[in-house]
């Protein structure tokens, strides 16, 4: 009976700890809600302003809904957030705003793709076409940050600051003695042999295959790197790599030495610049307005009295069944929204934005499949981000034209399978013990309590095959190839945009905007207004089913530190289930 009651209690306080939990969230909510109704006063650009480009914050596919903006929430995220696409939006309408004097970069260590700092880094140029000034200045300049500050009429580099300025490099980490140690195999079915998705689990280093190939995309990337900042600030391509290679940017005044930056100065000093740009003496402030703000100035895209659109289907994250999220593609969410755009008789063209390494091959297959019916009855153009690649490029593959940036990812064409063995683990280690009964030989296929058996690893290998056999067709429909020629160049072979135009994966390098252009032209229409797809979540409602999860992710984050990404990606490979078609891993360059 005292055990009875112990649990009782223990159950009542969990309610009631629950229910503060979730009235305490509620209230905090309410009162962030109540306050920022004030807040909601148009933004005004004073005269000769200048524009504040913070380039260190979170850069998205898409401006996430900011209604929570400011309310603090456990294990939320404060950092902010902008989308690529309202940057370069905000930096053509200041090209000819006559209260944007100036614009002011502020960047050290940018939180972007190389494709997505490309795009950004052209509107950059762009607006420099108005004969207005860019001042860029930093204390300390990650590669990224001077790729993009680079761009700047002039760069300032503090005098005690530093420019990081080494060459690219890309590490990956593998698990294999981990898993050993924990008693666990990863029993791996896979298709290609660059489809190393697969090497971390099984492998302690790099295969010579996959050496091959990311040595190849590395270099590609830096190419693209080394070529921007060439024309930008007239330093010859050898020079820079030399540069680079010698590690000779050690200090300051190096920077300074070899021209990587215009001068050094102190932030104060690079203020009373910009003072002067804008014809304040030094005892004033300067009038300056920052991105975040400038966007909320931009013209609803569904001004234009004109009733045709131009459909933007945003497509980011890993591919998985059902609704996923604004992190991830779901086959529901994004087959639906691909769906209302096919059926809108006053939607002329789709341009399906793809920022994603793939995941679940079905999920992938079904979004496919909504594609191939838009393409039916009106132009679809596919437009691949900083990554596009094996699921990612599994849905964009059949789009009438496909354009990349010449530092996109793409290719990956293979799928893999990993089935946990956990015997070791479950049994030896722990001394868990598994006995049962089944109709059928394969009834317990995948077990993961035991290794698979010769018939079940063939069974999976057939599926794979057919998975494989089915993209690689999809591709070669798509792309007007055979079957072989698409084997070829698959195999799970990652791709630069710059080669896979010159394959035949992709049609032509351009930038999203280009896109969007070319699907206007192919509809034969000049006036439109854009629409975009799917509709954002809203935070709010996602907020209280999403506060556990957020605050588990928070507390994990916060304990590992650095190793956060080696967790997570550990875990994905436990999680995930199905054949893959997944990016081989998560770049990071260094």
């Amino acid at each position: 009976m005292r055990e009875f009651f112990k649990y009782v209690f223990a159950t009542v306080v969990g309610i009631v700890i629950s229910t503060f939990v979730l009235g305490f969230l509620f209230f905090v909510i309410l009162i962030g809600f109540v306050s920022s109704l004030g807040d909601s006063e148009p933004i005004a650009v004073k005269n000769r302003s200048v524009l504040y480009l913070d380039l260190d914050q979170m850069i998205t596919e898409r401006t996430p809904d900011n209604s929570l903006a400011g309310i603090p929430v456990i294990g939320g995220d404060e950092d902010k957030t902008i989308g690529f696409y309202d940057v370069i939006k905000a930096l053509k309408k200041a090209k000819d705003d006559d209260n944007i004097e100036a614009v002011f970069i502020d960047v050290s260590a940018p939180q972007a793709g190389m494709a997505t700092m490309l795009e950004i880094r052209n509107a950059i140029i762009d607006f420099k076409k108005s004969k207005k000034p860019v001042i860029a200045y930093g204390e300390v300049y990650a590669q990224g940050a001077y790729y993009l500050a680079s761009a700047a009429s002039k760069v300032y580099l503090n005098p005690q600051g530093a420019l990081e300025f080494k060459g690219f490099s890309s590490e990956l980490t593998f698990f294999k003695g981990t898993l050993d140690k924990v008693g666990i195999e990863a029993q791996i079915i896979r298709v290609g042999n660059y489809k190393s998705a697969v090497e971390p689990f099984i492998n302690t280093k790099m295969s010579d295959y996959n050496r091959q190939q990311v040595t190849a995309y590395v270099s590609g990337l830096y190419q693209t790197f080394l070529k921007g900042i060439s024309e930008s600030r007239n330093i010859s391509v050898d020079t820079l790599f030399n540069l680079a290679n010698d590690y000779k940017i050690r200090q300051p005044k190096d920077a300074l030495t070899y021209k990587m930056v215009d001068a050094l100065k102190y932030k104060d000093e690079v203020l009373d610049e910009l003072k002067s740009i804008t014809g304040k003496d030094k005892e004033s402030t300067v009038n300056s307005v920052s991105i975040n703000d400038y966007i909320k100035t931009l013209p609803a895209e569904t001004t234009s009295a004109s009733k045709d659109k131009i459909a933007v289907v945003y497509a980011n994250g890993d591919i998985v069944g059902g609704e996923g999220s604004d992190q991830q593609i779901g086959s529901e969410r994004i087959s639906r929204a691909i769906r209302k755009a096919r059926l809108d008789d006053n939607v002329k063209a789709i341009v399906l934005r793809v920022n994603s390494g793939g995941g679940s091959a079905l999920a992938s297959d079904v979004i496919w499949r909504e594609i191939i019916l838009s393409k039916k009855v009106k132009p679809v153009i596919a437009s691949f981000g900083d990554v596009a690649a094996s699921g990612g490029y599994y849905i964009g593959c059949a789009a009438d034209s496909i354009f990349v940036q010449p530092n996109t990812i793409t290719g990956s064409i293979g799928v893999f399978g990993i089935i946990p063995n956990m015997q070791n683990l479950l049994t030896n280690k722990i001394g868990l013990t598994f006995d049962g009964v089944k109709t059928g030989k394969y009834a317990d296929i995948m077990s993961i309590n035991r290794p698979l058996t010769p018939g079940e690893r063939f069974i999976i290998q057939n599926d794979v095959n057919h998975v494989y056999d089915t993209f690689i067709g999809r591709v070669a429909d798509g792309r007007k190839k055979t079957k072989a020629q698409v084997d070829s160049i698959g195999g799970g072979h990652v791709w630069i945009g710059t080669d896979a135009v010159r394959i035949g994966l992709a049609d032509r390098l351009g930038s999203f905007t280009d896109a969007i252009k070319a699907a206007a032209k192919k509809a034969k229409v000049s006036d439109y207004r854009l629409v975009e797809y799917p509709e954002k979540i809203d935070r709010l409602k996602n907020l209280l089913s999403s506060a556990k999860k957020d605050i588990m992710v928070s507390y994990t984050k916060k304990e590992l530190g650095e190793n956060y990404m080696i967790y997570k990606k550990m875990q994905e490979a436990i999680v995930n289930s199905g054949i893959q078609a997944r990016m081989d891993y998560e770049l990071t360059i260094k």
